[in-house]
């Protein structure tokens, strides 16, 4: 009966903690952001090399060597604003991307056309969720 009872609490904590890790994978919001709006372009991994990329008049980023281009110092704020580019700014040049802040606010819109929220709110989470994920992606 012990045997029976420590057995089943095994299967129990193994269940639980396959759970929770598949929990995890599903709640990596920036990871989905990137396979839903960046992968295309830039790779699964960010190197530049999507799917997408031979149809582009220039070649997408590397995304993975921004930290090391700024002399060790991920860019967090300048990548907000290149994603958003709702905001043009000179140092950036051309609008090579989408205005991925535009289109956020377009789908909160739907999304939350009967409930009460913050626009700007919903559109700085996405992207930050985004620049977090960016930032995992640097070359080590």
């Amino acid at each position: 009966m012990i045997r029976i009872a420590i057995t089943a609490l095994a299967v129990l904590a193994a269940s639980s903690v396959a759970l929770a890790q598949g929990r995890q994978a599903k709640s990596d919001f920036g990871k989905r952001e990137w396979d839903s709006n960046c992968a295309g372009c830039h790779g699964a991994t960010g190197k530049g090399d999507g799917v997408y990329k031979p149809y582009l008049n220039k070649s997408p980023t590397d995304l993975t060597v921004l930290t090391k281009a700024n002399q060790g110092v991920f860019p967090f704020d300048y990548l907000c604003q290149v994603i958003d580019g709702r905001k043009a700014f000179e140092a950036h040049g051309g609008r090579d991307m989408p205005i991925w802040g535009a289109d956020y606010l377009a789908k909160a819109a739907g999304d939350y056309m009967d409930v009460p929220y913050d626009p700007e709110l919903y559109v700085r989470t996405r992207i930050l969720a985004l620049v977090e994920y960016i930032h995992r992606l640097q070359a080590k």
